[in-house]
């Protein structure tokens, strides 16, 4: 198991960027420096503000593109690879509307989309800048990449330390979490386990013990930086290869398959473990499954066994959502409006945080093969998604009004 990232979070409106950036990285040297020392692997640090229409105010897209660039390049002499703005949000909705130019006009920098708004309602407009936002963004980089910086969110709290989800609460002060690479720990726990009840009991002694001990490790110095911690992220974040892999994991248990009858319940059993564990929490401490970052779940939406309709199906038994599915380049956009609409209405039903980071291929469709010269992808094939359209009332209607269960 890996420290997958350490996540600060900033209010540039509270202070000036500059000045709580270099105290962040202070903090976030000593803790680096404090974890390796207790034998943790720190992979990466990274940064995030709050949602960008708040500090960004009444600047016009030229100026917000010049601050941007600035404090990417501030961020990542701080010794932050990564700096998240935050969410465009139905408020706002003009602000969709620079996602990609943010994103063709940076290397570093990671933006979200907001589906649903406080009141708990499925926003159409929302929706639907999101799904141009995609499609807009698809050919900015070779493979589609750029869509790697984005996610649409669906209910989506705060403080998650994962990127592009990641994003800081306005008015509170400088904070950081954890989210960490463990499905290699998954993958181990349930292999030497011989029944359900003892890999469910020693997978949660396990996470259990690392939270307290790095709660140990680091408490002191977050009250020395007066940094608060917004919790841990056991989600099941994989590498791609077959000793990483959550979707290894989840046939462990005893699906010949993953995407076949039981699946469902794998998922649901894992989902529920890591429910059960007791430690502070942030972002998702849910099943993670990134398509393209796990070698056994490339390998089976290639083999046709698991689909998009899957992946939406497992999320509703506590996943993170739709990650890093690679889409065919002349997908529709009313065909990924639907697929977001189903996303962000199963969020406010369910109560929970979900996301889509979907990526169209450029020069692909569906069924072809991909290979990638990307450390964190593994090859696959392009994963078809149904060529649906919203017509009738859905389709007129300005907010779905959601009540959870």
């Amino acid at each position: 198991m890996k420290i997958r990232t350490l996540t600060c979070f900033l209010d540039p409106q509270q202070a000036p960027f500059t000045e709580t950036l270099n105290h962040l990285a202070a903090f976030a040297n000593q803790a680096s420096i404090l974890l390796q020392q207790a034998g943790f692997i720190l992979q990466t640090r990274r940064l995030a503000t709050t949602p960008y229409p708040f500090w960004l105010g009444s600047k016009s897209l030229a100026e917000a593109v010049t601050l941007v660039k600035e404090w990417e390049k501030q961020a990542e002499s701080a010794g932050f690879a990564y700096l998240s703005l935050g969410c465009a949000m139905p408020s706002r909705p003009e602000t969709y509307d620079w996602i990609s130019p943010l994103l063709a006009a940076t290397r570093n920098i990671f933006v979200t989309g907001l589906l649903t708004t406080p009141q708990r309602e499925a926003d159409l407009q929302a929706v639907r800048h999101s799904a141009q936002a995609i499609l807009l963004n698809a050919p900015l980089e070779a493979n589609g990449f750029a869509n790697l910086r984005f996610a649409a969110l669906a209910n989506v709290p705060p403080g998650c330390p994962f990127l592009p989800a990641a994003y800081h609460q306005p008015a509170r002060p400088p904070s950081y979490a954890l989210g960490f690479e463990c499905a290699d720990t998954i993958l181990r726990i349930f292999q030497q386990a011989e029944t359900l009840s003892a890999a469910r009991q020693n997978l949660i002694i396990e996470l259990e013990t690392t939270a307290s001990r790095i709660s140990e490790i680091l408490a002191p110095l977050e009250k020395s930086y007066d940094v608060q911690f917004y919790g841990f992220d056991f989600s099941t974040a994989p590498y791609p290869q077959d000793w990483c892999s959550a979707g290894a994991a989840l046939e462990q248990l005893g699906i010949p398959s993953l995407g076949g009858h039981g699946s469902l319940a794998a998922a649901a059993f894992l989902a529920d473990t890591l429910d059960r564990g007791k430690w502070k929490r942030a972002g998702f401490n849910g099943l993670m499954l990134p398509v393209l970052e796990d070698s056994r779940l490339a390998l089976r939406s290639s083999q046709g066994s698991l689909t998009i309709k899957d992946l939406l199906l497992y999320s509703a038994v506590c996943g993170t959502g739709l990650d890093t599915v690679p889409l065919p380049e002349n997908c529709p956009q009313e065909s990924i409006v639907a697929l977001l609409l189903d996303l962000a209405v199963l969020s406010l039903r369910l109560d929970k945080p979900l996301t889509a980071r979907l990526m169209p291929m450029p020069g692909k469709k569906a069924g072809d093969p991909l290979a990638f010269d990307f450390e964190f992808f593994s090859s696959g094939n392009v994963m078809a998604l149904d060529t649906s359209h919203l017509s009738g009332l859905l389709a007129d209607s300005r907010v779905i009004d959601i009540h959870s269960r």
